[in-house]
């Protein structure tokens, strides 16, 4: 029989009614007519509110601890016990303690969100709520059925209890999708998750050293016959397998591509192989490819190709590329170069040694078994599935039939094909994959994210094409960056710099070199000689930086495209005017300094009123003046016993916003403070104080 709420009142010294509302307080639902309660929440509640004087060193997480033990056999209710208490006959209600009472669920780890309520922890794990509420109160925290726990909390009181538990992950947010941020979306909390992938690698170089030829003998396809001109047209995504591993290869124009989904953000390659030909050596594709892969941050290996040409001369092209800070091993520098001919096969099984060796050197890996995030790497509109996009599956497994968002693009995966066009029914990380259903062909460095539904993608695709929306009428300009660096998410200033002779390009990097603080720096990511091209716009663009042109000139189109991308060009003609601005720029970057700037001084007169959360004390204003809002130190003897804020000023009864010296006023102060008469107060406010660089 399930005991009276009149009989427990009655031994605890409460009445009824607040018995009631102390079930409530604890997270109990009782209505306000029921006259019983069930068994073991009538234990609870006797045990948290009666008093146990001869136990009162013993903390009450032991209390807990010893009675739910010896009632190991008995469950609390989950959902149903509380809205149903008293309605079942004690059959039904013994089956239902028989179906929820569960062992403890142990092996495989359970998934739970970043915040759950001991009721859910409790279903989920099969623990007895009670027991978790024990080992919270162990923990030094009180809490109710109906409390919510974080996960870091529920990860403790699993491991005391001996249960697995892993965090569900939480969907990317739409700033991180739409902006490529991958080293967000690849984060992984249990690194145990994480195996072994396949390197992705980028092919660049100048025009005509053989990059296609390259990758065209690694694959065993020939390509370029159906290239016109020579020139790879789309960018390709392959994977071969070189002692028992993978390796994929992306097969990009140049390096515009490659650079087209870095100003997306994306980063989406493991390891750049500089393609150099032998009988030609170093040209200025070559350097442009060789500072996008530095931007990057990325390992590169050196192709040194056409080796069977009689005029071929590896040991210049190693002397050429020494000159840019790219040192051969056998040299003794950290760069490997391997000689290859894409003609004859000669050195090729090398180069793909290496690129296993780099690849073990850089231990990448991701996490198979979650939902897939991936880069796309090119798409268009194909006559028959229409949409379609080639992607590079960067962490998880992608799957037909998933619900995925693309940029501002949507949709349903139908459609999964490898390189080789064989059908997909899944793919793993590091995998390329042609993949239709999409509602619109979404653009190269776009992230693919797995969601639960159509709904959830369609939704985040409408946001982001909003935000798109807003980015492209607010553009990036230097103001942009400038907010960028004293937030702190920017603290290097990146340039782009061409000018007319190499000579005046040399002056310039001596000049900037100078220019040096420990808060802030200058990146020369790209410089050359001749006029702006569209290539060194993408370039600042895919670093957030500037263009800077000195005596040189910016054609139209390449003005235009400037403009498309947000990108600032600056134009001189005199080195002093431009290393003036770079200056000025700088100093807009350095984060302003807080100083004390000194208001005035008053004397307290009288003390009116005190309470916990404020104080009104009558001042004489001594010296200067006195602002609302100010801050000001209570200085006794000569000595800062205490801070306080100034809330509010009123001379006689009219609210002043500052009081200047020799008057008298009211001020109202922030908090409780220990103020004496003929304590002095000296008023103070903070000011930013912009830096200059010296």
């Amino acid at each position: 029989m399930s005991p009276k709420i009149t009989d427990i009142a009655k031994d605890l010294g409460l009445s009824s009614k607040e018995l009631k509302e102390k079930i409530n307080e604890l997270g109990f639902e009782i209505k306000a007519n029921a006259r019983t309660i069930e068994d073991d929440i009538a234990e609870l509640v006797i045990d948290e509110l009666s008093e146990k004087p001869e136990k009162k060193e013993e903390s009450a997480a032991k209390v807990y601890e010893e009675i739910y033990d010896a009632e190991a056999d008995r469950e609390i209710i989950k959902k149903q016990r509380k809205k149903t208490a008293g309605k079942k006959d004690s059959k039904d209600k013994k089956k239902e303690e028989e179906k929820v009472a569960s062992k403890p669920t142990k092996g495989k780890a359970i998934e739970i969100p970043a915040v759950i309520s001991v009721k859910e922890f409790a279903e989920k794990t099969g623990l007895n709520a009670a027991k978790i509420i024990g080992e919270l109160m162990k923990n030094g925290i009180l809490a109710n059925i109906n409390q919510q726990i974080d996960f870091d909390t529920a990860q403790i009181i699993a491991e005391d209890l001996g249960i697995k538990i892993k965090k569900i992950r939480d969907e990317a947010s739409i700033e991180d999708l739409m902006a490529g941020n991958l080293q967000e979306l690849l984060k992984e909390d249990e690194k145990s998750d994480l195996v072994e992938r396949p390197p992705v690698i980028s092919i660049m170089g100048h025009v005509d050293h053989g990059k296609t030829k390259i990758l065209d003998y690694i694959r065993k396809a020939n390509v370029v016959d159906t290239e016109s001109g020579g020139i790879t047209q789309h960018i390709g995504a392959y994977q071969v397998e070189k002692n028992g591993k993978k390796i994929t290869f992306l097969d990009t124009p140049g390096h515009e591509a490659f650079t087209a989904m870095r100003a997306r953000g994306a980063k989406a390659t493991d390891i750049a192989i500089l393609v150099v030909a032998a009988d030609e050596g170093v040209k200025p594709q070559t350097i442009e490819a060789i500072n996008h892969a530095r931007d990057a941050e990325i390992p590169i290996i050196v192709a040194i190709n056409k080796i069977d040409k009689e005029n071929a001369n590896p040991e210049r092209v190693k002397a050429e590329l020494a000159e840019h800070d790219l040192q051969p091993e056998d040299w003794g520098g950290k760069t490997i170069m391997a000689p290859v001919s894409a003609i004859t096969g000669e050195g090729m099984d090398n180069l793909l040694d290496m690129i296993l060796i780099v690849a073990e050197m850089e231990d990448l890996k991701a996490n198979p078994n979650r939902a897939a995030v991936g880069t796309v790497i090119e798409s268009h509109l194909d006559k028959n599935l229409g949409p379609v996009a080639t992607v590079l599956i960067n962490t998880g497994t992608l799957k037909i039939m998933d619900n995925v968002v693309i940029g501002e693009s949507y949709g349903r995966i139908k459609v999964m094909k490898d390189h080789n066009g064989k059908n997909m029914k899944k793919a793993d990380p590091s995998t390329p994959v042609l993949i239709a259903g999409l509602s619109e062909a979404p653009l190269s460095g776009d992230i693919l994210q797995v969601v639960k539904d159509d709904k959830t993608a369609r939704t985040q695709a409408q946001k982001i094409a909003l935000l798109k929306k807003n980015e492209a009428m607010a553009g990036m300009a230097s103001k942009d960056i400038i907010s960028q660096i004293i937030s702190g998410k920017l603290k290097t200033l990146k340039l782009v710099i061409k000018a007319d002779t190499k000579g005046s390009l040399e002056a310039i990097m001596q000049a900037l070199d100078k220019i040096k603080d420990e808060e802030v720096a200058i990146k020369v990511i790209h410089s050359g000689v001749g006029n702006v091209t569209e290539g060194d716009i993408i370039m600042a663009s895919a670093s957030a930086g500037v263009v800077i042109g000195f005596h040189v000139d910016v054609p139209a189109q390449v003005e235009k495209t400037a403009e498309r991308e947000s990108v600032d060009v600056l134009k001189y003609t005199i080195i002093y005017n431009l290393i003036e601005d770079i200056t000025k720029l700088l100093a807009g970057l350095i984060e302003p300094e807080i100083v004390e700037v000194e208001l005035g001084k008053a004397e307290v007169k009288q003390i009116f009123y005190t309470s916990k959360k404020e104080m009104v004390i009558g001042c004489k204003v001594t010296n200067g003046k006195v602002q609302k809002g100010a801050k000001a130190k209570l200085i006794r003897e000569e000595k800062q016993v205490d801070e306080v804020e100034i809330a509010q000023l009123k001379r006689v009864k009219e609210a002043v916003e500052e009081i200047k010296a020799d008057s008298e006023c009211g001020i109202k102060l922030k908090g409780k403070h220990d103020i004496q008469e003929g304590d002095i107060l000296e008023v103070y406010k903070l000011e930013k104080k912009i830096r200059t660089l010296e």
